[in-house]
């Protein structure tokens, strides 16, 4: 079950992005902390049946998505997030740690984005973001495994350059990274900052649209 429960070509950069329609702004990935579990958990729970056994590799129901958020150890694994402007989350991209085979080190991504807001580059964004994570903290291998009708999945491996073993309608894509190094370092750095700032501007502004809101009564009123 890909609850979050390894070798490719190249590795990830920051110049390889999906091309967006003109005056389409990228995503913003930004790391997610235990404060928004809540707003996770109603990501996961707004898949429905045939996104959730794309996801999970199984139809799971709401209660078991209700653990495994709750079970979700931010000390020890990365979990990433792209909000829209209401501040819901469209896009979550988990990073699990498996245990360290001598000086190999392994993690395994799951991905998930929203029916409405596919087409955008959100998945790739969210692979982008945990390969340089996963170089910065010395994994040397990133690991998916999906279904293999999972076409967001099939089409972030493929574009990475993964390589992907079929069996039983099912695969498993590995990608070997490189070390970390200034830039790597400095780019997560970089996109971080970035994301940070963009929700602090939509917190704020879905605030102000919020205490207008209040106004607007007692001004049609008068």
């Amino acid at each position: 079950m890909n609850l979050i429960t390894p070798r490719a070509a190249k590795p990830i950069v920051a110049h390889d992005r999906v091309s967006l329609p003109a005056g389409r702004a990228p995503a913003l990935v930004r790391e997610l902390t235990a404060v928004d579990r809540e707003r996770l958990l109603a990501h996961f729970l707004a898949l429905d049946e045939d996104d959730r056994l794309l996801r999970f590799g199984q139809i799971v129901p709401d209660h078991v998505i209700e653990n495994y958020v709750r079970a979700i150890d931010f000390t020890r694994d990365t979990v990433f997030g792209v909000f829209d402007d209401q501040l819901h989350l469209t896009g979550v991209g988990h990073l699990a740690y498996l245990p360290a085979e001598g000086d190999k080190r392994t993690a395994e991504f799951g991905v998930s984005v929203l029916e409405s807001v596919r087409g955008q580059g959100i998945g790739s964004r969210l692979f982008e973001r945990a390969a340089i994570r996963s170089r910065n903290t010395h994994v040397t291998t990133l690991y998916m495994h999906c279904l293999s009708r999972n076409s967001t999945m099939m089409h972030i491996a493929k574009k990475a350059g993964m390589k992907i073993e079929y069996a039983y309608g099912e695969a498993d894509a590995y990608l070997t990274l490189s070390p970390a190094d200034q830039t790597s370092i400095i780019t997560e750095m970089l996109q971080e900052q970035a994301a940070v700032f963009d929700y602090a501007l939509k917190r704020q502004a879905r605030r102000t649209s919020r205490l207008l809101e209040t106004f607007m009564p007692t001004a049609a009123a008068a």
